[in-house]
């Protein structure tokens, strides 16, 4: 186990997606930081903004240049705070094992090989992986647990969540999670008791199912309801996000969590101290 840095330097951090909106957030975040420095910024070759400032759209200079060449963008960073594509982020494992770079992945929509291969980076380099790292869905997910335990018996459960339009994958990474949550404290695996559609003569509902449905438009930051829907009553968690900048936060918060880790593979639940013992 290697020691803490010394507690004066600075989180070296570099961002992936530099470009888009996510990213912007995090850069903006990032600088906002007083224990934070902007390290590297990554985009994808053929992306227009290759070479310019990763801070040019706040109208002020950086320093840092985005680039596609991960080794050259990673080189002075300690840690790569990733919300991009499954794909990018895959790219992006061997290097960060190769340059002993920290990963904070926020990116959702992976199969189970991804999922295998970031637990195999794990063995190498500290990550901290979640489907939505805004503290107060963290909470939610603690919250869920403890209604599906006392809600197990006489109660529907459906899932609902909607995003902007430009939302690549659905059901949401988070809505899945949530999923995983009240599955797990039921005894049940997601994968066998999932609904991710419904359409025509369905048949009556089956009452160990979990179901999701997906709303895409707008620009709806994110927003996800869990139904507990029993005989004469109905209980509804919902969490709603109107800014980016919470995701931001929190994936400050996991990049300082992994500071003197070497390995491991952690969720937000780890970063928050909500881990059970």
């Amino acid at each position: 186990m290697s020691v803490a840095p010394d507690a004066a330097a600075p989180h070296r951090v570099a961002i992936a997606g530099a470009s888009g909106r996510m990213g912007r957030m995090l850069i903006e975040a990032v600088l906002a930081a007083p224990d934070c420095e902007l390290a590297g910024a990554l985009d994808i070759a053929g992306s227009p903004a290759l070479g310019q400032d990763a801070t040019a759209f706040l109208g002020r200079a950086s320093g840092v240049a985005i680039t596609a060449d991960l080794h050259a963008g990673l080189a002075g960073a300690d840690v790569l705070i990733d919300f991009t594509r499954p794909e990018g982020t895959l790219a992006h494992l061997p290097v960060c094992r190769e340059l002993g770079v920290q990963l904070v992945i926020g990116t959702t929509g992976f199969d189970a090989a991804g999922k295998a291969a970031i637990a195999a980076a794990a063995e190498r380099v500290a990550i901290v992986m979640a489907p939505n790292m805004s503290v107060g869905v963290n909470v939610v997910l603690g919250l869920l647990a403890t209604a599906a335990k006392a809600l197990s018996e006489g109660y529907d459960i459906e899932i609902v969540e909607a995003h902007h339009r430009h939302k690549v994958d659905a059901p949401s990474g988070t809505a899945l999670k949530m999923g995983e949550v009240v599955a797990a404290a039921l005894g049940r695996d997601l994968k066998d008791c999932a609904v991710y559609g419904r359409e025509g003569v369905t048949g009556e509902r089956a009452p160990s199912t979990i179901g999701f449905a997906t709303v895409r438009g707008g620009d709806v930051v994110g927003d996800h309801t869990v139904m507990f829907m029993g005989t004469g009553e109905r209980i509804e968690i919902t969490h709603k996000s109107s800014s980016r900048a919470t995701y931001a936060q929190g994936s400050l918060r996991a990049a300082r969590f992994l500071a003197g880790r070497t390995s491991g593979l952690y969720g937000m639940d780890a970063v928050l101290g909500l881990a059970a013992a």
